[in-house]
């Protein structure tokens, strides 16, 4: 017997992924979020949610976008980011001779939800955009933040 299903040789995670995959190809899609890992495979953008003492930290990978473009939006404990990113392949009617074998670039509109912890503070956030990643840094409760307590 194997000691863990995470030792099985080849991952039993990997294996389910790659049985949805085939089931999906042979019966096409649900529309819904079709990985066991939440997010659908090539969701866009990708993001890394992470916590400190202090924040939550979230990184969208977004490379290419215009930062006027990206709309974030905090409403009942729900981060959202969307947008639109532009097509890198030339439209059909224009005067471009290109054509194009594989397509993987992700391009349109998109959105990503993304619940946050009760103890943020939707009045106090920041969001950059640096070389391709958007940071949304939302402060959480003072009351929330661990306190140090002198014993006497």
């Amino acid at each position: 017997m194997y000691e863990s299903l995470w030792s099985f040789p080849g991952g039993v995670v990997g294996e389910f992924e790659r049985l949805r995959r085939e089931l999906d190809d042979v019966f096409g899609g649900t529309g819904l979020p079709s990985s066991i890992r939440s997010a659908a495979p090539g969701a866009f953008p990708a993001i890394n949610v992470g916590m400190t003492p202090g924040s939550v930290e979230v990184y969208a990978f977004a490379p290419g976008m215009d930062p006027a473009k990206i709309d974030v939006v905090i409403d009942r404990g729900v981060l959202t980011i969307s947008g639109e990113r532009p097509s890198a392949v030339p439209a059909r009617g224009s005067d471009a001779k290109v054509s194009v074998y594989n397509h993987e670039r992700a391009s349109g509109s998109f959105k990503r939800a993304l619940s946050l912890p009760d103890d943020v503070d939707p009045s106090r956030v920041q969001a950059s955009y640096r070389d391709g990643v958007l940071n949304v840094s939302i402060a959480r409760r003072e009351e929330a933040q661990p306190k140090r307590i002198t014993v006497q």
